[in-house]
């Protein structure tokens, strides 16, 4: 049977390097984010490729999207064997002006969407001793430069969702470890070229993400690793 990865918050950076990565390896790929038209066209570009993907529009922030997705790829593609959440808010960008709703949906996307995402593929994850694949960053990290940095590109935001994210990946890695379904995330230390987040001086390659996650995958054992 033809494994699936359900590579979540799909976009022409990471995310977009690992379904082609794993697509690769024999993987069928269902791309995931809320613009049904720019997942339809990566789709095709995929197929051509030869690669068998499909666009599965979803808002990655509801719980309720997130189960109707997981079900959808399910009967589409098959059982899942690797979910991949590369999805964030990147909202709430200044703590002291940012609405309660701005803060609600970075959680919602990072940790809520993630979490029921994981529940709702678990049975299939662990009939397949899958693994849930996650893109963490930096900004995570408890460290004066990254509060700093944050500070002042207004990316207060994404910092919080990625610090409550690295703790999900961790608690998760140890408790689905004993279900045969390998949790791990690869913190990215920088900025990935041809992403929104790049101004032009972007020094990290999407592809090389995209081996450092095939890595992990094959070794089953970090719950996180940096990059570079």
């Amino acid at each position: 049977m033809t494994p699936t990865i359900v590579v979540c918050g799909h976009g022409p950076g990471i995310s977009d390097a690992v379904a082609r990565r794993f697509g690769k390896a024999g993987f069928a790929v269902a791309l995931v984010a809320r613009n049904g038209e720019r997942l339809a066209a990566a789709a095709r570009t995929l197929s051509g490729a030869g690669i068998t993907a499909k666009p599965f529009p979803c808002d990655l922030g509801s719980p309720e999207s997130v189960r109707s997705l997981i079900r959808e790829v399910r009967a589409s593609l098959g059982p899942i064997s690797v979910l991949h959440w590369n999805a964030y808010s990147a909202r709430a960008g200044d703590l002291t002006t940012a609405s309660t709703e701005e803060l609600l949906a970075s959680f919602n996307v990072s940790v809520l969407g993630l979490v029921t995402g994981v529940q709702e593929a678990l049975p299939d994850l662990k009939q397949q001793k899958g693994a849930v694949l996650v893109t963490g960053g930096a900004l995570a990290y408890f460290n004066p430069r990254m509060e700093a940095m944050a500070s002042q590109w207004n990316l207060m935001g994404l910092s919080i969702e990625k610090a409550a994210q690295l703790k999900t990946v961790g608690l998760l890695h140890q408790r689905l470890a004993r279900e045969g379904v390998y949790v791990g995330e690869v913190v990215v230390g920088g900025t990935v070229k041809g992403t929104a987040f790049d101004s032009g001086h972007g020094g990290l390659e999407a592809s090389d993400i995209a081996e450092r996650f095939w890595d992990i995958y094959q070794r089953r054992t970090e719950p996180s690793v940096n990059f570079p």
